[in-house]
């Protein structure tokens, strides 16, 4: 039977330590070292996936092993960071080695695409619980940050968001679609490709950005918020995967604007920017749309008060939209 120390050497350590470029010193001393190129900031993001909340009891652990780093990675990309290293910590129920070698596999694989190298960890016996920090650097002055949009700042989304919660309502029955299309959905859900060529190729280009990790209603609220202004979207304008169009309006709207899990980027440009935020797209090889325009604030007009969203379709119309993001704490 594995051993904590045998486990961490034989799927995670001696992987790592294979592989050690970045940091000064890796895995198998009390801290790593790591510092970022000179004259840039580390970028600095973790987060935790935990079963029943974030990912079935049944999925991949391959692929759980690729989303539990993406989902890091993705916070880097929103930042314009370049991944340098990661730290793993786990809890698993047992020390299964088939589930060991497919997560890790899954892990190291996306990894090494990014070249962002495992210097530390923990592991524990317990419910399977996953958490990865991840360190990044960017030039002290090319952060991507959500405080930055200003009014009459064009709104950009990346990708087709809405795939990923489409994949999780097959997989709960609240809807049904094509085999070929479930399968778009699935590999949505559960591989997410974090956008790093796209978040490096907007330093200097965007103003504010972010991932749309719990839905595009909730997250771009965090940009409004942090930058004191509103918004206003084309609910029409939204891409859509073919997969995506197949499905009834009603539910193409709350997963594209209301669910979660898709990690493109959303962020904002000034419209002189538009032909530098294609380019940059087409650089990274992957395509943005534009989605509406920051607005001000208006304190004299209840409906523009404070930061918020006016939903409109494809011909001005409003739209009486009651969205809200992904919440851990109030999530069905």
């Amino acid at each position: 039977m594995l051993s904590e120390f045998s486990l961490i050497d034989r799927f995670f350590a001696s992987r790592a330590r294979a592989n050690t470029r970045r940091a000064a010193l890796g895995i198998g001393d009390d801290c790593a070292l790591i510092a970022p190129p000179v004259g840039e900031m580390l970028a600095i993001s973790t987060d935790m996936l935990v079963e029943g909340r974030h990912f079935l009891p049944d999925v991949d652990p391959n692929a759980l092993g690729h989303k539990t780093l993406a989902v890091n990675l993705s916070d880097l990309a929103a930042m314009g960071a370049a991944p340098l290293g990661f730290t793993l910590a786990f809890s698993l129920p047992k020390p299964r080695e088939d589930w060991l070698a497919a997560f890790s596999a899954g892990l190291f694989e996306l990894a090494d695409r990014f070249g962002c190298e495992l210097i530390g960890g923990d592991t524990t016996a317990g419910p399977l619980n996953l958490c990865v920090t991840v360190f990044g650097s960017v030039p002290q002055d090319a952060a991507l940050r959500r405080d930055a949009a200003q009014p009459g700042d064009d709104i950009w989304v990346s990708g087709t968001p809405g795939d990923a919660r489409a994949g999780l309502g097959v997989l709960r029955g609240e809807w049904q679609t094509h085999v070929a299309d479930a399968a778009v959905f699935r590999r949505a859900l559960e591989r997410p490709e974090p956008r790093i060529a796209l978040g490096l190729a907007l330093r200097g280009v965007a103003r504010a950005a972010l991932d749309v990790s719990d839905g595009l209603a909730g997250d771009l609220l965090h940009i409004l918020e942090r930058s004191n202004v509103g918004a206003r979207i084309d609910v029409d304008a939204l891409p859509r995967s073919a997969a995506l169009a197949r499905l009834p309006l009603a539910v193409q709207r709350q997963c594209s604007l209301a669910g979660g899990d898709d990690y493109e980027l959303c962020f904002t440009a000034t419209p002189g920017a538009r032909d530098a935020v294609e380019a940059a797209a087409q650089h990274a090889g992957v395509p943005v749309t534009r989605i509406g325009t920051i607005t001000s604030l208006d304190p004299a007009d209840p409906a523009r008060a404070k930061p918020g969203i006016a939903w409109h379709d494809g011909t001005g119309a409003p739209l009486n939209l009651t969205l809200q993001g992904f919440d851990h704490f109030h999530a069905d």
